[in-house]
Order: structure tokens, then sequence, then C-alpha cells
């Protein structure tokens, strides 16, 4: 019986000191992310060597908890924040980096189309064939995050309506696997990329401005 309450007690230490490195982990993840959706918000380059801080570290944290497909994400994520990094830096015309620009609906709704069916495939493997919690929704919210993080990339103006969704949806994902503070950050989500996407708005409309009347003048 003493060794039996032994074993309890050192499992029970052993699972508490990896509770509190995975959440001291999970705060530095938080607060890079934070950072950089604060800094995309802005159209600061910088806000991608956060994310790519970030995403580093939820590699593990998701693969800990059997996210497999959003630590499969945070992966792309780091590719992503290199190619991010460049273009608005280095793309566009003359590199200069890329403007904010708005695509047709009817583009955003061939996006949405494709990328459900993409899922559906992908959550129904998962389901089938991995210990995936959630496959489907896990599934549905890693592929449109693809997608939109692509467009943040290139600097399109509807992924932070994209994001809206994703995060909306995310909230209850990471609240069910008991990541309270990933949780409360996508909370906190939902209402930046609301005003993600009025400030980048504004700036759409200050660039298109700004290149009428630089044609004005040289004409």
């Amino acid at each position: 019986m003493v060794d039996f309450w032994a074993t309890v007690l050192t499992s029970f230490n052993t699972l508490f000191g990896e509770a509190q490195a995975l959440s001291m982990w999970e705060v530095i993840a938080v607060c890079l992310a934070l950072a950089y959706l604060i800094l995309a918000m802005k159209g600061s380059v910088w806000c991608w060597p956060a994310a790519l801080a970030s995403t580093a570290i939820y590699i593990v944290l998701f693969w800990k908890v059997s996210l497999l497909m959003e630590s499969v994400l945070n992966v792309y994520y780091m590719a992503m924040a290199v190619y991010g990094y460049w273009m608005w830096s280095k793309g566009g015309q003359d590199h200069a980096g890329v403007n904010i620009v708005s695509w047709r609906l009817s583009t955003h709704l061939k996006l949405i189309a494709i990328t459900f069916l993409i899922s559906l495939v992908i959550g129904h493997f998962m389901a089938t064939q991995t210990h995936a919690s959630f496959p489907y929704l896990d599934a549905a919210t890693s592929c449109f995050a693809v997608m939109t993080t692509f467009l943040v990339a290139k600097k399109v103006l509807e992924n932070w309506i994209y994001w809206f969704v994703i995060d909306s949806v995310s909230i209850y994902l990471y609240m069910s696997k008991g990541l309270m503070l990933t949780s409360a950050l996508f909370v906190l989500y939902v209402i930046m990329v609301v005003f993600g996407y009025f400030m980048w708005r504004k700036k759409m409309q200050d660039q298109q401005h700004l290149s009428v009347s630089t044609a004005a003048s040289e004409g």
C-alpha cells in the first residue's frame, strides 16, 4: 500500500511539473503571438519575426495535447513568417514591399469552396487514421488558417474577416483541450481583428488616394 501511494505521489508530481512547464511556454507563445497581431495591425514587417518564434513554441505545445493538424499548421506558419517578411520588405514592384489590396467576392467564394473540400478530406483521414481530437474541426480551422496566412503575406484586406471566423471557432477547440491562456488570447484576437480590418482598410484608402494624387501630378 505504501508503494502504491508513493507511485501515485510521484506520478502526480511529474504531471504537475510538466503542466507548469507547459504553462510557462504557453505564456511565452501567447505574448509573442499577441505581439505579432499588434505589429500586423500596424503593418509592421517585424510582426513576422514574432510569428516565427511563437509558432516554433506552438509546434511542441499542440503536439503534446494531440492537436496534430494545429501542430503541423505551425510548421507552415514558420515558413510563411519567412515568406511574409520577404513580401512585406522586398516583394512587390521595385522590391519595395507590397501594398494592401482587396480581392473580389467571386475570388473569395472559390477559395472558400476549395478550402472546405480539402478540410473534409483531411478531416476524414484524421478521424479514421489518427488519434487526433476533433478531427474535422481541427482540419477546418487549420486549412482555412493556411489559406488566410497566405492572404496576410499578400496583404489582402479580407484576411481579417477570415481570421474573425477562424479565431471564434478556435476558442472552443482550445478550451476543450485545457489551453486556457491560448483560449483567452483568441478571445482578444476576435476583438482585435475587427480593429485590424478597419485599420488596413483606412491604409488601403490612403494608398489609393496617394496613387491618384501622384498620377494626377505627373499628368
